[in-house]
């Protein structure tokens, strides 16, 4: 059973009836979530698109990949094109699913899904309202360097940059 504690345009919150293994029964407080997408700008065979964002949330600007909410009408694929272009400006000739992950389980039912876009072409960013981004153009030593000096601290970042790294190796060329 579930009982819904919080409507937004973005997520809503519900408290369910969780089974234990004793026969008791716990309420627990989760977030239900469209799912998001990430995208790995690919600029060519040496560097990789970031941007700088603002979050208020924790109150930071943070190095990241381009990424956003899927619209509950969108596949992922028309999420991860819509949020490149707003973010960055760049349309995406081949988009190519890396990986797929749940980014919080304990609260949140949230599923992001990673992709790599290739064949760029430049256009004009038309990020949300109240998000402030800077384009970066960084090589691929200087990203991984920025995962593991702490420069990048966001999560899906860090993930899929270092999925990618492996991909990378493991494809060369």
């Amino acid at each position: 059973m579930s009982r819904t504690l919080l409507i937004t345009p973005r997520f809503r919150v519900e408290e369910i009836d969780v089974p234990c293994s004793d026969g008791t029964t716990v309420r627990k407080p989760i977030v239900r979530h469209p799912g998001a997408v990430a995208v790995i700008p690919v600029l060519d065979e040496n560097h990789v698109g970031l941007i700088r964002n603002r979050r208020p949330t924790i109150g930071a600007t943070l190095v990241e990949i381009p990424a956003g909410t899927r619209d509950p009408q969108e596949t992922p694929d028309q999420t991860a094109h819509r949020e490149l272009l707003e973010e960055t400006g760049y349309r995406a000739g081949q988009l190519t699913l890396l990986c797929r992950f749940f980014t919080s389980p304990g609260v949140l039912d949230e599923e992001m899904h990673v992709f790599v876009a290739r064949q760029l072409t430049a256009s004009v960013p038309n990020p949300d309202a109240g998000e402030e981004i800077e384009n970066l153009r960084v090589t691929w030593p200087d990203a991984l360097r920025m995962v593991f000096d702490g420069t990048i601290r966001d999560a899906k970042t860090i993930a899929a940059l270092l999925y990618y790294a492996h991909e990378r190796l493991r494809h060369p060329g």
